[in-house]
C-alpha cells in the first residue's frame, strides 16, 4: 500500500504560548533566537519542550527587528546583518550545548527568508554566516529559490520547505501578507492545500495552477490564529489519505 510521509514544522518561540499545545503535533521546530523575538528565557524554555515531545529543534535567525517581528526588510548593512545572524546562532547554540539538544536545522524567518529566496548577494552573506553549521545541520530553504540553488552548489545540505497555511503566487512566492488571501486559516482548505503537495509534488496557487514543486516539511506557523486547530485537524485527517507524520 503507498503512503507518503511528512515533517511538519512550527515557528516558536515568539510570544504566542501555545508551544505546550502545538509540540505534540509536530515534528521539528523553528526556535526564535532574539532577532524577532524571543530572549534567553524563552530559548531555554521552548528548547526542553521540544526535546521533551522528541521534536526536531531548528533555529531561526531574523533581521533584528522585534519592532515589525522581522516582516520588514530592515535596512542595515550587510556587516551588521551578518554579525547579527552569527550572534543569534551562537547564543542558541550555547543554549542547546547546555541542554544536551542537537541542532537539526536553521530557517531564516520573514522578510528574511522571502528576500534570500531571490537576492543573491543576500543568499551568499547568509550562507557565510551560517558556514560554522554547514556540516551537521539542514537549512530549510524554499523549492527553486536562490538561496536553494546557492547552498547546494556549496555543499550545504537543504531541505525544501512548503507553507501549509499560505497561498502561493504562480512564481512559487507567497501571496503577501498585505492582502487579506495571504493566509488560509479554515483546517480544511490546509488539508485541500497540502494534499497536492505531499502527494503529487505540486502546489495550487491562488491564481489556480498547478506548479510543480519539491516538499521536505511543511510549514504552520505557530502565529497562524487558528494553527492548533489546523494541526490537531491535520493529524486526525492526514493518515486517512496514507500520510503519515515524519517522527
Amino acid at each position: 500500500m503507498e503512503g507518503w510521509t511528512i515533517d511538519i514544522n512550527c515557528d516558536v518561540g515568539e510570544g504566542i504560548g501555545n508551544e505546550k499545545s502545538l509540540m505534540p503535533l509536530i515534528s521539528s521546530c523553528n526556535i526564535a533566537c532574539g532577532g524577532h523575538a524571543g530572549d534567553i528565557k524563552s530559548m531555554i524554555k521552548t528548547v526542553k519542550l521540544a526535546d521533551s515531545h522528541n521534536v526536531k529543534v531548528g533555529a531561526h535567525p531574523s533581521y533584528p527587528d522585534k519592532t515589525n517581528f522581522g516582516r520588514k526588510v530592515m535596512k542595515i548593512s550587510n556587516s551588521e546583518l551578518k554579525q547579527s545572524i552569527i550572534d543569534q546562532l551562537a547564543i542558541f547554540n550555547e543554549i542547546l550545548q547546555k541542554e544536551d539538544v542537537e541542532l537539526h536545522h536553521i530557517k531564516a524567518h520573514g522578510a528574511l527568508y522571502n528576500q534570500l529566496a531571490k537576492d543573491s548577494v543576500l543568499a551568499k552573506l547568509y550562507l557565510e554566516a551560517v558556514s560554522e553549521h554547514k556540516n551537521q545541520v539542514y537549512l530549510y530553504v524554499p523549492f527553486k529559490s536562490v538561496i536553494a540553488e546557492i547552498a547546494e552548489e556549496n555543499g550545504f545540505r537543504v531541505m525544501y520547505e512548503a507553507f501549509g497555511d499560505r497561498n502561493y503566487n504562480d512564481d512559487l512566492s507567497l501571496v503577501s501578507r498585505k492582502l487579506k488571501t495571504a493566509l488560509i486559516q479554515e483546517p480544511e482548505t490546509v488539508l485541500e492545500h497540502i494534499l497536492p503537495i505531499v502527494k503529487q509534488k505540486k502546489v495550487i496557487t491562488l491564481n489556480g495552477e498547478e506548479i510543480k514543486i519539491k516538499v521536505d516539511t511543511i510549514c504552520i506557523h505557530g502565529d497562524t490564529p487558528t494553527a492548533l486547530e489546523i494541526l490537531m485537524y491535520l493529524s486526525t485527517e492526514l493518515p486517512s489519505y496514507k500520510v503519515q507524520l515524519q517522527k
